[in-house]
C-alpha cells in the first residue's frame, strides 16, 4: 500500500510539472522565413521551455492580418509594423508595444537604372511605383507626404501600383520601381537574373523616413492582468535569447528555419541570405523600445501632407514595463 501511495504521489508530480508551462501564442507578420527567427530558434533551443512557456508559433500570410487576429483573440502577442499598429490603434484598437527586437528598418524602393530614376525628389513624379498593401502601404505614402508627391497618378503624382508579394512588376516591366525588403525581395530581383549595375535602391533609413519594422505588440487589456503580464515578460525574454543567437549563429538559424517551414517553398540558401541581412536590423537593440526611434516614426507618420498616416500623437501606445522585467530577470525556474 505504502509504494503504491508513493507511486501515486510521484504520478501526481510529474502530472503537476507536465501542466506547469503557460499556453501562449504568437500570431507572425508573414511566412515561416527568417525575418522570424528569433522565435524559432528560441522555440528550437529550448529558451521557451526554460521559462515553463509553450508557445505556438502561427505563420501569416497574404491572407492573414495580424491586427485582426489578435483582436478576434487568435493570438496573444503579434508582430507587426509600427504604423500599421498605430493606424489601428487611431481607428479604437488599443494596440500596445511591449518590445522592438528590429532596430532599423529593411525597406526600400528598388528600381530599374532605364527608369531615368536618379533622385526620388525629382524623379519619382509621373512613374509607376509598386507598393505593398494590408497596412504595409503607410510608410510609402508617408514618404510621398513628405515628399509632397501625390499618389493619384498624372504627370506630377505617381501612379501606384498595388503590388503582390512578388518581384513580378520589375520583371516585367510594369513599375519603374517596387518596394522591396533588404533581406528577401532584393535577393529575388538579382536571382532573377537583373544584375545589380542595372538597379537603384533608396533605402527608408537613408531618406529619413524610416518608421519601425516587426516589434511585439499586444491588446492593452492584456497588460492589465498580472498572469499574462508575467508571461509576456519570460517571452520577451526568451525571445531576444532567440534573436542574438540567430544574429551569432545565422547558418544554424536558417536551418532552423527551414526545419519548421512546413509548406516546403524555402531554400537554405535563400535563407542563410535573408538571416544574414536580418542580422544587421536587430543588431544593436536588446529588445527595449528607443524611444527616440518611436517618436522619429510617429512624427514622419503625422508629418508631410493632408492626408498623414496619424492624425494625432498616440498616447499609451508603448510600454517599457515587459522589456524593464524581460532583461532585469533570469529564466525562470
Amino acid at each position: 500500500m505504502t509504494r503504491l501511495m508513493i507511486s501515486a504521489a510521484g504520478l501526481a508530480l510529474l502530472a503537476g510539472a507536465a501542466q506547469a508551462a503557460d499556453d501562449l501564442t504568437l500570431q507572425l507578420k508573414w511566412v515561416t522565413q527568417a525575418q522570424f527567427a528569433g522565435y524559432y530558434v528560441a522555440k528550437d533551443k529550448g529558451f521557451y521551455d526554460e521559462e515553463n512557456l509553450n508557445v505556438t508559433i502561427k505563420p501569416g500570410g497574404p491572407d492573414i492580418a495580424p491586427v485582426q487576429v489578435l483582436a478576434g483573440g487568435g493570438a496573444d502577442v503579434m508582430v507587426e509594423w509600427m504604423p500599421a499598429a498605430l493606424a489601428a490603434r487611431e481607428k479604437g484598437l488599443p494596440l500596445v508595444n511591449i518590445a522592438q527586437p528590429f532596430k532599423s528598418s529593411g525597406m526600400m524602393l528598388t528600381c530599374l537604372k532605364e527608369s531615368g530614376i536618379t533622385d526620388p525628389t525629382t524623379d519619382f513624379r509621373g512613374k509607376t511605383l509598386g507598393v505593398w498593401f494590408f497596412g504595409n502601404e503607410y510608410p510609402f505614402l508617408s514618404w510621398m507626404n513628405h515628399l509632397g508627391i501625390p499618389t493619384n497618378g498624372g504627370a506630377e503624382g505617381v501612379t501606384v501600383l498595388k503590388q503582390g508579394f512578388n518581384v513580378d512588376p520589375l520583371l516585367q516591366k510594369q513599375a519603374a520601381c517596387i518596394s522591396t525588403m533588404t533581406y528577401n525581395e532584393y535577393g529575388q530581383v538579382l536571382d532573377a537574373g537583373i544584375g545589380e549595375d542595372d538597379l537603384i535602391t533608396f533605402k527608408y533609413e537613408d531618406q529619413g523616413v524610416a518608421t519601425l519594422e516587426d516589434g511585439l505588440y499586444v491588446l492593452q487589456t492584456a497588460l492589465a492582468d498580472p498572469a499574462m503580464e508575467d508571461k509576456l515578460t519570460r517571452f520577451v525574454r526568451a525571445s531576444m535569447r532567440g534573436w542574438k543567437y540567430a544574429e551569432e549563429h545565422p547558418e544554424e538559424a536558417a536551418e532552423i528555419v527551414l526545419d519548421n517551414d512546413e509548406t516546403g517553398a524555402q531554400t537554405i540558401g535563400h535563407q542563410t541570405r535573408m538571416m544574414t541581412e536580418v542580422a544587421k536590423l536587430t543588431a544593436g537593440t536588446n529588445g527595449a523600445l528607443d524611444v527616440a526611434d518611436y517618436q522619429r516614426t510617429v512624427d514622419t507618420l503625422m508629418s508631410g501632407g493632408s492626408d498623414p498616416v496619424i492624425t494625432a500623437a498616440p498616447e499609451g501606445a508603448w510600454t517599457h514595463a515587459i522589456t524593464d522585467r524581460a532583461l532585469s530577470g533570469s529564466p525562470a525556474q
